[in-house]
């Protein structure tokens, strides 16, 4: 049963650990002990990416997972070597919607995304974002169980409203701690109901920016005591405070995200993990690295009448080999095909 996750810190009077589901009243710190992050140190990385990422989240070395947006910057990530990916809501929502970072994405829509990018590379973990959860307990343990499905690794729930909005944007409202937490431990409970899953939980906070560092900090704490494996500060401004909210939160992994011209700083992969962040996203970096590189395109081919240039040599056959096209022609041949012994 998945409140047999939760253990209290509270001893019976026959020295037997007390169990507690979650609940608002409830003194019990979330412990799951087929989850601790000893369990992960040792033995071969696994092809689950759930697991996977637990492996990578409980050895020596940063996680950096770049923001993609649609299946083109998936591929271009993995081609480029990195071993995690992004699912970002902002770029999600662009993408697909063709619209800003303003709760207008549905779940659906985030699911949809996620079915097809986790389906490239099985084995490589996607987190991704889920904004609110989208709605209220029922809404959100529906999200991780349909998350878990795609085969998204891990994903992060806030605490804004809502009506929410990119974390980098001013004008950020926030639910009370009480409603994050229900969030949070409506996420866990998903989870642990799912068997064997190990799928990551993230508790993401924006209050940083409304309430405080203090506030943000707090908050933290009790989503990380409520099942959190890992959190998330969103907005922070400086180096200090991004050394002081990892040691606030020792030993649970600290996630960073920065965008370029947002509110944290241009912190890169190896400044974070010397700060003490265990993971650290990049949440628009391929979608605005497409919108400059489309805007170009499509102004030359305005001004030239030709796509010559923009091309830079790329011919369909060399545009498909980045989109998978050798793999496909190799399963092919090895089920005894001959449809693609000429491409």
């Amino acid at each position: 049963m998945p409140g047999l996750d939760y253990f209290s810190n509270n001893t019976n009077t026959n020295g037997s650990t007390a169990t507690a589901a979650p609940s608002e009243s409830s003194s019990g710190v979330y412990y799951n002990a087929r989850l601790d992050p000893k369990n992960y140190l040792e033995g071969p990385l696994s092809p689950i990416a759930s697991t996977r990422l637990r492996q990578m989240l409980a050895r020596p070395g940063i996680v950096t997972a770049p923001g993609i947006c649609d299946g083109i910057s998936a591929r271009c990530a993995l081609e480029a070597g990195f071993e995690c990916l992004y699912q970002s809501g902002a770029a999600t929502t662009a993408s697909r919607l063709g619209q800003p970072d303003l709760a207008i994405a549905t779940m659906n829509d985030f699911v949809g995304a996620a079915n097809m990018v986790c389906s490239i590379n099985p084995s490589v973990p996607v987190i991704a974002d889920a904004d609110t959860g989208f709605g209220g307990p029922i809404n959100v343990a529906r999200t991780v169980k349909q998350y878990i499905s795609a085969g998204v690794a891990g994903l992060h729930i806030e605490d804004q409203v809502q009506t929410k909005r990119c974390g980098h944007l001013m004008g950020k409202q926030v639910v009370s701690r009480e409603e994050f937490l229900t969030r949070i431990r409506a996420a866990v409970i998903a989870r642990d109901s799912v068997p064997g899953s190990d799928f990551v939980i993230i508790g993401r906070t924006d209050s940083a920016q409304v309430l405080g560092m203090e506030e943000a900090i707090t908050r933290l704490k009790l989503a990380r005591d409520a099942g959190a494996d890992v959190c998330f500060i969103e907005g922070v401004k400086t180096e200090e405070l991004l050394r002081s909210t990892v040691a606030a939160l020792a030993p649970t992994p600290v996630l960073v995200n920065v965008i370029s011209g947002g509110l944290t700083p241009s912190f890169t992969y190896q400044d974070a993990e010397r700060m003490g962040a265990k993971i650290i996203i990049f949440s628009l970096v391929s979608c605005v690295a497409m919108v400059h590189a489309v805007r170009a395109a499509m102004h030359s081919l305005k001004k030239t009448g030709t796509d010559f240039t923009s091309a830079q040599g790329m011919d369909p056959k060399s545009f498909f080999e980045v989109m998978g096209l050798n793999e496909v022609v190799e399963l092919d041949a090895k089920a005894g095909g001959s449809a693609f012994q000429v491409v």
